[in-house]
Parts: structure tokens; sequence; C-alpha cells
């Protein structure tokens, strides 16, 4: 198919990262969406072939050209003092060759998976003759804000660009040269593969208020996923003209049944809770059966002492765990996201699902139970995204359930939940083939 060369295309000058002016950003912000809208409808019809020629294309250039992106990421690191960055942040935005070639394995992993675009959902023809598809098609445009990790630059281009969607990355400031570095090499390897180098646009300013201007612009971008703390959600939601795919918070339970196997329930919460404590799909919360209580509390909080963890119980919890905090209102709805949990010991099965439903953030709960009736009830009863049976949280993620490399987690339920890989970043339209058709 013919493209525009590169001469032919608009040209805007890169945006001063501290020195943008009002004017200036508004057309930066609107020539990048009108950018991202042309490419998407270039991306809708370029094959698999084409898509997972430049997945394997991009691993190779960000292996080969690794001396460029460690420079690049030494600047952010450099810099992680001016912005207050715990040792944690810096870690996740400190690249070396392992985890480069890490970057690269993901895309290529990417590239193996199964192209959802032209599936086809289902078909039909009506008695006239008139045969109906119901085919899988790409979103179109989709902003991407995310936190300050420069794989998921790489990882979201990835999923979006194999999806059949444009995408526009509006990256943290605290990795803003590792992202810059990344892109490049994603949009140089485009061109040359033939796709259009403006379906991976990375927001070159940091100004904060490049993002209000892009959430603005429905006519262009079809669809905003936040990711990174709960303040920069809500604003997103709060702005957004188009729709959001979001997650506000992880407050996931893990409730321990009366016909719970103890030593599955205390394997369960350690790994729920202390595998990696500050991800969306930790346990925050526990409930315990009132039956079982005097039995798997002590030695859950046994298990728990050793890492350690800060148990904030009620008031019949507190009494099987000696050394406990007090329970404030506050604690049944937090996201620690750290050594901490709450506990509580309930009466019935009922009582649990109440609390999850009212105290939860729809993300992940879990239950730990031998008997298939409570089982049976916990699922259909809790209203959440992903719904455990004898299982960690911690396995609410697309990698964990086969999906391949994910962009996020939704817990609403228009158009996708759960975790969002491929097929949750397409829609769908009807094909309609007649013989001549005419309704009468």
């Amino acid at each position: 198919m013919s493209r525009r060369s590169t001469a032919d295309r608009p040209t805007f000058e890169r945006p001063s990262m501290s020195t943008t002016t009002e004017i200036d950003l508004a057309g930066y912000c609107a020539e990048t969406a009108q950018k991202a809208k042309a490419a998407s409808y270039e991306l809708a019809n370029i094959d698999t072939e084409l898509k997972n020629r430049w997945l394997f294309d991009s691993a190779d250039r960000l292996v080969a050209d690794l001396d460029t992106i460690l420079q690049a990421n030494a600047k952010d690191v450099a810099a992680a003092p001016d912005y207050n960055l715990s040792d944690a942040a810096v870690d996740r935005l400190r690249l070396d060759k392992n985890r480069v070639d890490g970057i690269a394995q993901a895309l290529r992993e990417i590239a193996a998976l199964s192209d959802p675009i032209g599936e086809v959902i289902d078909g039909f023809t009506r008695p006239g003759g008139l045969r109906i598809v119901k085919r899988r098609v790409p979103l179109g445009v989709v902003f991407f804000i995310y936190e300050s990790r420069p794989n998921v630059t790489a990882d979201a281009a990835a999923i979006c660009v194999k999806s059949g969607n444009a995408v526009i990355l509006r990256g943290g400031k605290e990795a803003i040269h590792s992202s810059r570095a990344i892109v490049e090499l994603l949009q140089q390897s485009a061109r040359e593969i033939g796709l259009p180098g403006d379906a991976v646009q990375l927001v070159q300013t940091t100004d904060r208020q490049a993002v209000g201007q892009f959430l603005s612009m429905s006519d262009c971008i079809d669809v905003a996923i936040p990711r990174g703390g709960e303040g920069l959600i809500r604003r997103v939601t709060s702005e957004a003209t188009m729709p959001v795919i979001k997650h506000f918070d992880g407050n996931c339970h893990v409730y321990v049944d009366r016909n719970a196997d103890v030593p599955m329930a205390v394997n369960i919460i350690e790994n729920a809770k202390c595998q990696r404590m500050g991800v969306c799909n930790a346990c925050e919360s526990l409930l315990i059966h009132a039956d079982i209580a005097t039995t798997v509390l002590p030695a859950i909080a046994e298990r728990l002492s050793s890492y350690p963890i800060e148990m904030r119980c009620d008031d019949r919890a507190a009494k099987l765990v000696p050394g406990s905090l007090e329970a404030q209102e506050s604690d049944w709805s937090a996201e620690y996201l750290g050594p901490i949990i709450s506990v509580r010991v309930v009466d019935s099965l009922d009582e649990a699902v109440g609390l999850i439903n009212r105290y939860g953030s729809h993300h992940t709960d879990a239950i730990v139970t031998d008997n298939v009736r409570a089982a049976e009830q916990f699922t259909s009863g809790v209203d959440s995204s992903a719904v455990m049976v004898n299982a960690s949280t911690r396995f609410n993620d697309g990698g964990m359930f086969g999906l391949g490399a994910e962009i996020g987690i939704s817990t609403d339920k228009f158009h996708a939940r759960g975790p969002c890989g491929l097929r949750e970043l397409t829609t769908y339209k009807y094909i309609v083939q007649g013989d001549g058709n005419i309704r009468t």
C-alpha cells in the first residue's frame, strides 16, 4: 500500500520539556492526536505478518542499541533524587543488559500471540439470504498514561500495535530519556518495516497540562488507559471525554471459610500478601469464619510475623493475635501496598460476601474452602473482576491467565474487565453481504 514520504508529513517542532507555551502545547497535542488517528486507519489494514516483523525487528534493535538505551537511562537515574524517588522506584527505573534483554523478549512473546484482528466472532444468514458476520477490529487510538517504568513503554506500544491500534504514550517525567530512546527505536523500525511511524508516539513534554489536552480530544482518541496512583486515575476519569479503561485501587480480600484446609489457607495468604506487596492484586484484607478462627488465625499470624506484617484486627481477631493493632473503619477499605493487613472475624459466608462488596475494590477476591457449594455461592456473590477459589489473588494477571502481555487490569464492566490484553483492545463491526437485497 502507498504511504506518504517523510517529507510529505507535516512537521512540528518538539516542545521544550519546561518552556512549552499554552498555545504551542495545544497545537502540539492536537497534531500528535491527528497523526495517531491517521496511523490507526492504516494499521487496521496491516496484516499480522508485518506487525510481527516489526516486533521481532524492534526487539533486535533494542538489544543491538543497548549502549544508547543505557546512556539515556543513566540520565534518568541521575535525575531521580530531584524527584524524591524511593529506592524501590529507582530500582524499577534502572535498566541494565538483563532488563533490556527482558524487554526485547517480551516483544518477541507478544509476536507469538494470536492476532485477534479479523477474527469472526459470529456469523449467520437471514431468511432473505442476507449474510451477516461479526468481526473483531481495533479500537483505534489509545492514550496511555503510566508510571516511570521504561519496560512499560515498550510493552504498551507492542500490545497496542499488535492489536491494530495506534498509541500515544505519556510516561512519567522520571523516565523521559529512557522512554524517548526506546520509542525512537520502535519508530525507526516501523518506518523501515512498513508500518506507519506515527503508530507509536511518545508525548515529548512533561507538562501536566498535556494530559488534559489529550483527554479533551475524543474526535481523535478512542480510549484512555491510566496506570498509576489513584489520584492520576481519578483525574483521568474526571476529565476524559472518551471511554476510560482503569481500576482505582486494589483492596483484595481472602476469605477463609469454615471448611477451609488450614495449611492451604496459610500458604495462600502468605503468597497473596507477601510474594509482592506493592501491587494491585496483593491481599490487603483477611476475613476468617468464626468457626475456624481459633485454629487458623494464630497459624496465619505466625507465618506473617517473619516478614513482618502488621495486623490490624477487629475485637475478635485481636484476641487471637497478640501484639496486633486495633483496626479503624478506614482499614477495611485501605490499599496498603506494604506490610500491613486488616483482619476481621465473620459469622457467615454471606457476611463475608457483603463486606467484600461493600469495602472491596472489585479487583480480585479469593475464598479458601473445601465446600463446593460455598465456593459457588462466593463466586456468584462477589462482584469483582476475578474471583479465586483456593488460589492466591496474585494470579489475576494477563500472563498468569495465559492471555499474554497486558496493558492493565480493569474493574469496569464496560467494555473490558480483568486483565486487558490484545482482545480487550478490540471491538467489533458487522459486515453484511447481500445479493441486491432491499428492505420492504
